[in-house]
């Protein structure tokens, strides 16, 4: 039994790209497919997609890589099960790493939470 199912997705795909598959496939969740959305959008993985029916649902997730290093070199899991971590729009950093946070405007990148000027829970980030 998978006790933080969002760490599980996101080293899931980090130990997948250093291997070096072309995609991995996890069980589905709307919350997994939001991030991998997420992630998609920002470049780090390819195509995001649902595969299956009812309760056989499946979410596969392309891989990709610049030059042979993965996008996903090292995933930091900030808010735990037992810890959760909140900030504000104004706390949250931003930079060289992607911030990924679950706000009350859905799943965000810290730029655009910071642009909506929401804050929420800090999920990960990658670097």
């Amino acid at each position: 039994m998978v006790t933080d199912p969002i760490a599980d997705f996101i080293i899931q795909l980090k130990n997948a790209s250093a291997v070096g598959h072309k995609s991995v496939v996890l069980p589905y969740s709307k919350l997994k497919h939001e991030i991998g959305s997420k992630l998609e959008s920002q470049g780090l993985v390819g195509s995001v997609t649902k595969k299956g029916k009812k309760i056989k649902k499946n979410l596969e997730v392309e891989l990709l890589y610049a030059d042979g290093s993965p996008k996903i070199s090292a995933v930091t899991r900030v808010s735990k099960p037992g810890r959760r971590v909140y900030k504000g729009s104004k706390d949250i950093r931003t930079g060289f790493n992607t911030t990924i946070l679950s706000t009350p405007k859905g799943i965000l990148t810290g730029e655009e939470a910071k642009k909506e000027n929401v804050g929420g829970e800090i999920l990960f980030t990658i670097k």
